[in-house]
């Protein structure tokens, strides 16, 4: 590192040193970013992702993983980036700072040069509280966050690089807002963690989903979810929330106050509405949510309990479709995207960047454009073991109920599920003969809003992710598509 480079680390150490001796941080306009996931069977070439988010003036990512192909990509782009370390690794973290020394070297140190990856924060774990997770990974948190604050501590970053832990909103609770507070027994390792997030310049990151509550809750205010206006606000005191969002964050600002940080800046980690997969989750659903998301945030007016204090940054959930994804929490988990899987546009969106509507990726490398189908000559009474084995590896959750193709008939359903199953073989000739039941066909079998893919030409991704990922899709599209057989 030359002498000019150092002096600039220097000076922008000083100014963080400041701010955090003053007790206080900056507060300025929203920023807008994205989630970038890759659990996909068809997965655009890294740099195309970067041409993609540039196109769309996005300057802020969040990855779920430290990949070093993402990385890479996003080395020169000025993009930030927050790079994410799985649950699973939490472990070895927390009882090892070898292990953190190694992992910082590693996914950060090795980016984060002139002309590098812009990496700003380190998420450690992804929603480690969550409930579901019965305190798996509660105890290692912390340590985690130690260890790795000393390995940033060793390589220079530490005033530069800042360790956050996205939690997911059932960390808190409360019927009101303004009565927020952690659930009880996260109230210790919530206390500890805030202090650290205090101590180093951290902010708060949370992920908040209304389409959740709308889905998990009939007797769940519809118009509440959005930003339109509601027929059935809450009304909390003096104030009176007219949108979960608002009455999320509020209660979450509750529960930082009740432990001394009430001010402490948060971050939005994720947030969005899918476009598929479930009653509800449609494009004009989507894109009703996420323009009143964006408008509602970039006015900057805050919240009843933050007035003219709004999030610091909000991450779209997601940049794209993730078509391997597990489907236990619903069918709607694989279409989150406001870019489909091959990044084009699903609707139209103003993201707030500059750019009225959202740009298509280019430069795409698809497959031919040909498709399986089931062959309309041939009889198929017995082709539920051949659907069977197609929706276990490939997707085909637009076809339950509430999908996007749930009404295309029994032949429509056949020929989607040999055509997602030949995809993803990368258009083997083998793979559309399904006992001489399938045919390739070059005329598009799309039907309305049933889109019938073509995959992506990126031949090695798609193999190492099909191999890493394998068992789980299985089981996971497994019980997905019980459903989906009963209904032929």
């Amino acid at each position: 590192m030359n002498k000019m480079s150092r002096l600039s680390r220097t000076l922008l150490y000083l100014v963080l040193a400041i701010v955090l001796l003053s007790g206080s941080f900056p507060v300025g306009e929203s920023a807008i970013g994205v989630n970038w996931g890759t659990i996909s069977f068809h997965r655009l070439k890294p740099s195309t992702v970067v041409d993609l988010l540039k196109d769309n003036n996005i300057k802020r990512v969040k990855l779920f993983d430290a990949d070093p192909g993402s990385l890479t990509a996003l080395m020169g782009s000025g993009i930030e980036v927050m790079v994410g370390i799985p649950n699973e690794m939490l472990a070895a973290l927390s009882s090892s700072t070898d292990a953190s020394d190694l992992w910082v070297r590693q996914n950060v140190s090795r980016y984060v040069v002139k002309g590098g990856a812009d990496i700003r924060y380190v998420a450690v774990g992804n929603e480690p509280f969550l409930t579901s997770y019965s305190g798996q990974f509660q105890s290692f948190v912390v340590p985690a966050l130690l260890n790795l604050q000393q390995s940033l501590v060793k390589a220079n970053l530490a005033g530069y690089v800042k360790l956050v832990v996205p939690c997911n909103a059932d960390a808190y609770e409360s019927s009101l807002p303004s009565q927020g507070a952690f659930r009880p027994e996260l109230t210790q390792i919530m206390t500890q963690l805030v202090s650290f997030l205090n101590s180093n310049g951290s902010p708060f990151v949370v992920n908040i989903y209304p389409f959740l509550s709308l889905y998990g809750n009939s007797d769940f205010p519809q118009d509440y979810a959005f930003f339109e206006g509601s027929t059935h606000p809450v009304t909390d005191g003096s104030n009176v929330y007219y949108n979960a969002f608002d009455g999320n964050f509020d209660t979450l600002v509750a529960a930082l106050n009740k432990l001394g940080y009430g001010q402490m800046p948060i971050i939005i980690g994720e947030v969005g509405w899918p476009t598929d997969g479930a009653i509800g989750a449609n494009l004009t659903a989507a894109r009703v949510f996420n323009q009143g998301l964006i408008k509602h945030v970039l006015s900057n007016k805050g919240t009843p309990l933050r007035p003219d204090a709004p999030p610091m940054d909000i991450y779209l959930f997601a940049l794209l479709d993730e078509g391997a994804k597990s489907v236990l929490p619903g069918n709607f988990e694989r279409h989150w995207g406001i870019f489909s899987f091959d990044g084009q546009a699903k609707y139209a969106l103003n993201l707030g960047l500059g750019n009225k509507l959202l740009k298509n990726a280019k430069n795409v490398e698809y497959l031919p454009s040909r498709w399986c189908v089931a062959d309309p000559s041939k009889d198929l009474t017995n082709v539920a073991n051949h659907l069977r084995v197609a929706c276990s590896a490939a997707d085909c959750t637009t076809l339950n109920y509430g999908g996007s193709c749930n009404e295309i008939g029994a032949k429509g359903n056949i020929s989607y599920a040999f055509n997602s199953y030949y995809q993803l073989q990368m258009q083997n000739a083998q793979s559309c003969d399904f006992d001489g039941l399938g045919m390739v066909t070059f005329l598009d079998p799309s039907v309305g809003d049933c889109r019938f893919p073509v995959g992506v030409n990126d031949h090695k991704s798609s193999l190492a992710f099909r191999s890493c990922h394998r068992w789980t899709t299985i089981w996971t599209s497994i019980l997905g598509g019980v459903w989906f057989f009963l209904m032929l």
